[in-house]
């Protein structure tokens, strides 16, 4: 079965995370209404864990690993963060997590995580 079609092709080629932003930030606020949630989205988040964790299929993971991150990004603007800051601040985390020092992947057994060397932090935003 093909999971992507034309479409969703096209979405890939074009895809802007800040226009996506603003309009899930409308959605989110008209669907579940203002104010930080802070609590409750980590409790969904929690739910949708054990679900990527039983799902049967690597799709089905996928789907749910999408609704952990919808749900993350969900929290950050109801944190008062703008559309631009969000998507600075992924290009500014990963940017960052380019540059450490990280174990040697193959001594690291797959059901745990692999964490930086965390000597080397000055401390700086976006830990």
């Amino acid at each position: 079965m093909n999971r992507w079609d034309l479409r969703t092709t096209v979405v890939l080629m074009t895809f802007d995370l800040v226009s996506f932003l603003k309009t899930q930030r409308q959605f989110s606020h008209t669907t579940f209404g203002p104010g930080n949630r802070t609590r409750g989205i980590v409790d969904h988040i929690r739910k949708e864990l054990r679900e990527i964790e039983t799902a049967t299929d690597s799709f089905e993971q996928m789907k749910e690993f999408t609704d952990v991150v919808i749900l993350a990004l969900d929290a950050m603007w109801r944190l008062g963060y703008t559309p631009e800051e969000i998507a600075t601040a992924i290009w500014t985390k990963q940017h960052k997590n380019t540059k450490r020092r990280w174990p040697d992947w193959r001594n690291v057994p797959s059901d745990e995580a692999i964490e930086h060397d965390r000597s080397a932090d000055s401390g700086s935003d976006l830990s």
